[in-house]
């Protein structure tokens, strides 16, 4: 058996209505004047701003337009800083609370933020520990609520990368699904799909562990059945209850055994592409375990065949037949994809004159490392054209 370590938010709550909780949360943590981040339609989530206003927290606002990036960051933590704040409350999809989490890092770290960033800055940990940050999830796809890290796109290098620290996962995560309801079934497909494939990577990654193991093989089946529901009732407060509990184990997942290569070309193209994280992720899916299941067919070794069990086991939880095999699991991915409208990549403008670039930047990237087998440049180039 591995040894591993488990880091998660300090308290979660999940549950249609735990949303009510959240005044009682933020005293607990003395927020008394505290930015609210949130999407870029603030009414969205006025009734939860109300709970705050009414507990007597001092509130103010800021609105992601888009995914987070580096000037929008520094906007956030100027305006937060001014407001002489806290802590922060993030209210909102991954890309919020992301900005949440990251906003609370530098509230407390005031060094240049080039000092702590991954990849394009100088890597450093975090000097103190983050303000105190409540994260509430109003869409299933990221798990961003319980992962010690968030995901900055840099306009001037093109490429997304991470700010990361343990001190930076959050001291509590409301995941009520009741505030998922009126999420569009775009954003429910693409979401979801992201969802499943956190559950899926972590499972087969060469850092999965027992307790890992024990999320994803609970939550699969569950997105597997929950998600075409959700896409098609958004109404259907199971169905979305199934998709909240989904994508909170796939934060869990991936936060404590890795990713692969999905997210290894998640993130350089969404770097590259004005494309949403999950549609990226729902794209290539089925195509990533496709050429890994065919890498490990190739292998004779016994750790290749230990993986391709675990294929063999997600092929189960996904179709419910005890005989599936892994490409039964593949097939199922690609019929979802069909059904739920997933668009490929050739609709964000991504095409076969990117081949080179993309694959040479998704091999280098850290969502790779895990991947359970090293895909060469041709088995690379391949997932990414049959992805377009």
């Amino acid at each position: 058996m591995p040894s591993f370590e488990f880091a998660t938010a300090q308290q979660i709550l999940f549950g249609p209505g735990k949303i009510s909780q959240l005044p009682a949360i933020a005293a607990r943590h003395s927020l008394r004047r505290c930015m609210v981040v949130t999407g870029s339609s603030v009414a969205r989530v006025q009734p939860v701003l109300d709970l705050l206003t009414h507990a007597g927290i001092e509130l103010t606002l800021f609105a992601a337009s888009s995914e987070p990036s580096i000037p929008m960051l520094r906007l956030a933590v100027a305006q937060a800083d001014a407001f002489n704040c806290d802590g922060v409350v993030a209210i909102g999809g991954g890309s919020v609370l992301d900005l949440g989490k990251a906003v609370a890092a530098l509230l407390r770290n005031t060094s240049d933020l080039f000092d702590y960033l991954e990849v394009i800055g100088r890597g450093r940990p975090l000097e103190n520990p983050s303000a105190p940050c409540i994260a509430v999830p109003t869409t299933s796809g990221t798990g961003s609520e319980v992962t010690r890290n968030s995901v900055l796109f840099s306009p001037e290098h093109a490429v997304k990368v991470s700010l990361r620290s343990p001190s930076m996962l959050p001291v509590a995560a409301i995941v009520d699904p009741a505030l998922t309801l009126d999420v569009p079934p775009a954003t429910t497909a693409a979401s979801g799909m992201d969802a499943l494939t956190q559950l899926i990577e972590p499972y087969t990654s060469l850092r999965a562990n027992p307790l890992t193991d024990a999320l994803c093989v609970e939550a699969i089946p569950r997105a597997a059945r929950a998600l075409p529901r959700a896409f098609h009732n958004g109404a259907d407060l199971e169905a979305r209850t199934g998709m909240s509990l989904a994508s909170l184990f796939g934060g869990l997942a991936l936060a404590n055994a890795g990713l692969g290569v999905v997210h290894g070309f998640a993130g350089p193209l969404g770097g590259m592409f004005n494309a949403p994280h999950g549609a990226i992720c729902a794209a290539i899916l089925p195509h990533g375990m496709a050429a890994n299941i065919a890498h490990l067919r190739r292998s004779q070794d016994s750790s290749s065949a230990a993986v391709l069990d675990r294929y063999r086991t997600v092929a189960r939880l996904l179709t419910g037949l005890a005989t599936a095999e892994p490409e039964d699991g593949v097939d199922f991915v690609r019929g979802l994809s069909l059904e739920l409208e997933i668009p490929t990549l050739a609709k964000f403008g991504m095409s076969p004159a990117h081949a080179a670039e993309v694959v040479e930047k998704s091999a280098r990237a850290s969502s790779m490392k895990a991947n359970p087998v090293v895909l060469s440049t041709g088995e690379l180039t391949e997932v990414y054209l049959r992805s377009l």
